[in-house]
């Protein structure tokens, strides 16, 4: 941008990782949230009334109300997150505001993450944490504190994307065999050896450990629910890192309290960050604050993707990962 006079101004949501705060310093105009509250749907009206763009995270509702009283200025939503449900896509359309996400950069991040989803839940690391911290472990025994052997474990991964591939990946280091459904079949060297099949009941049917990494659309909201649930193996693990709503908590919560099944890891929750209080009441639960991307490189890189597509739309370009 030739000077701070003619740049555009930039409304951003939620505080930043410092080195992308400062291109936005640099390039941009930038309307920070200094003390980094969680903005309601009229401040984010209001903080976009002189702003030429909106920098949204995922935890911002970008509702067709919201849309619609935006200024006339936004011209681009250019949201800090791989998904975009939180933004009323439509709606966007319908003003002519253009939509972009981050994708690519969290991939890594979010696999590591629901690996060590799967291992913290089959080694009980929330009760033997629990049992340090409240100073109840006792002398070791033979019969104490038993898990699951993930080695030659059945691993379901429910979205084969880029995530989901890259879970693939690290759980064949552990001897596991992977089974996969996704909207279609991938080429046979991305499946890498996994075994596809067609349709979510025969992968459930296989899945002594499912890993959820399907995005969250109206096909998938509450996919994993009490029918579901009842079609995997007993004594499974559901391990979630995409989106809290393709989960029934409800049906989740009485499997695990009735020992259908074994435990649970999950990094993502329907209405994070309250959650469903019956978790906190199961001891075969390992949950995570959302952490799937928050790595320092990758929050940094998700931040300068989105940046880059502003840079793009303001050179009157395509910006590289628009989505609406």
């Amino acid at each position: 941008m030739s000077s701070a006079d003619t740049s555009p101004s930039v409304y951003v949501t939620r505080r930043l990782p410092d080195a992308v705060e400062e291109r936005l310093k640099r390039d941009f105009q930038p309307i920070l949230n200094a003390d980094d509250h969680l903005p309601s749907a009229d401040e984010v009206v209001d903080g976009c009334r002189e702003a030429d763009a909106l920098v949204p995270c995922p935890t911002d509702r970008i509702t067709s109300d919201v849309i619609n009283r935006l200024a006339d200025g936004i011209k681009i939503i250019a949201s800090f997150s791989v998904g975009y449900e939180h933004i009323d896509i439509d709606a966007a359309a319908g003003r002519g505001i253009v939509v972009t996400n981050t994708p690519d950069v969290l991939t890594d991040a979010t696999a590591d993450i629901a690996m060590l989803l799967i291992l913290g839940a089959a080694r009980r690391v929330h009760e033997g944490q629990r049992m340090i911290y409240e100073k109840t472990w006792g002398a070791w025994a033979p019969t104490a504190m038993r898990g699951v052997h993930v080695t030659g474990a059945r691993v379901g991964i429910l979205g084969m994307g880029r995530i989901g591939q890259a879970l693939a990946r690290r759980v064949g280091g552990f001897g596991m065999e992977v089974h996969y459904h996704n909207r279609s079949r991938l080429a046979v060297e991305q499946e890498a050896g996994a075994r596809f099949h067609d349709n979510l009941e025969s992968l459930l049917a296989v899945s002594d450990i499912l890993s959820i990494h399907c995005p969250s659309t109206p096909e998938t909201l509450r996919i994993i629910n009490e029918e579901s649930l009842r079609l995997l193996p007993d004594g499974a693990i559901v391990v979630n890192t995409a989106r809290g709503n393709v989960v029934d908590d409800d049906a989740l919560i009485a499997a695990l309290s009735c020992g259908k099944l074994f435990s649970a890891g999950l990094d993502v929750f329907d209405g994070e960050p309250e959650i469903h209080p019956g978790y906190r009441d199961l001891d075969n639960v390992f949950l995570l604050p959302h952490l799937g991307s928050a790595t320092m490189p990758t929050r940094d890189a998700m931040g300068f993707r989105a940046l880059d597509n502003l840079d793009a739309f303001f050179a009157g370009q395509e910006p590289p990962d628009r989505v609406a």
